[in-house]
């Protein structure tokens, strides 16, 4: 939004003032300048989070939570990191309540933050259509991201920005309880679980989620990398990905 400026006549000789002789002329007060607020997506360095059970969700309560509804109710205020006062929509994830196989990417991007949905642009496009080509519907599955609001210029998050929405996550992986965890890209493998080595070293390697059980959990690429990258080596190899979560949850039915 452009600022309007009203326009003030200033007259072609203006009146000075002459002090009285021998006393210096008073200074002038200067207005004070106003201070624009923080557009959404820009915080400042030295956010502050305020405090109460809405903005901080307790961790206690959050683990308490008996289903996902009321974990959504709990956490949906929060404002614990700067990613919270930035958002237009709190991104909590969506699919089946008892889904075998859960997708977690890093966190939402534009179009999710203005719908309120994960991986609704061209890279949830391309994710629906990996859901589908090993036989599921993306209301068969879960899918979720690491954090719940957009960061600015859809950057990664940062490390404490992470943190502050791991215990949100895990509370949700505990409640859906799959038996397979596809993770999209390094982010989400890092902060979950602690995996710091490169994505395209690491994909296709199996890892465990310890939580309130050992989960397997199958990294491959970010579908938003996919499309960057569209090459028959990186199609390859999330295919190769996606097939082996399948066949691991058609062997552990």
């Amino acid at each position: 939004m452009g600022l309007v400026r009203e326009q003030v006549e200033v007259p072609a000789h203006p009146k000075v003032v002459e002090s009285a002789p021998g006393r210096p002329p008073e200074p002038r007060s200067q207005p004070a300048m106003p201070q624009p607020s923080p557009r959404p997506g820009q915080v400042s360095a030295s956010y502050l989070a305020p405090e109460g059970p809405v903005a901080r969700p307790p961790a206690e309560v959050v683990r308490a939570a008996p289903d996902l509804a009321a974990l959504e109710r709990c956490i949906q205020g929060c404002l614990a990191c700067p990613l919270g006062p930035g958002r237009f929509r709190f991104v909590f994830g969506e699919g089946d309540a008892e889904a075998r196989l859960m997708f977690i990417g890093e966190g939402p991007g534009k179009d999710e933050d203005q719908q309120g949905r994960p991986f609704v642009g061209k890279a949830g496009e391309l994710l629906d259509k990996m859901i589908g080509a090993i036989g599921f519907q993306r209301n068969q599955v879960y899918i979720a991201n690491l954090v719940k609001c957009r960061p600015p210029d859809n950057r990664t998050p940062t490390p404490s920005e992470s943190q502050a929405c791991l215990g949100y996550l895990k509370r949700q992986i505990e409640l859906i309880d799959p038996a397979v965890i596809v993770t999209l890209g390094a982010t989400p493998l890092r902060e979950l679980l602690g995996v710091s080595t490169g994505i395209t070293k690491v994909r296709g390697a199996w890892q465990r989620l310890e939580l309130h059980r050992s989960i397997p959990v199958m990294p491959t690429f970010h579908p938003a990398y996919v499309l960057r990258q569209y090459t028959n080596e990186v199609r390859g190899a999330v295919w190769a990905d996606l097939k082996a979560a399948r066949a691991w949850m058609d062997e552990h039915p």
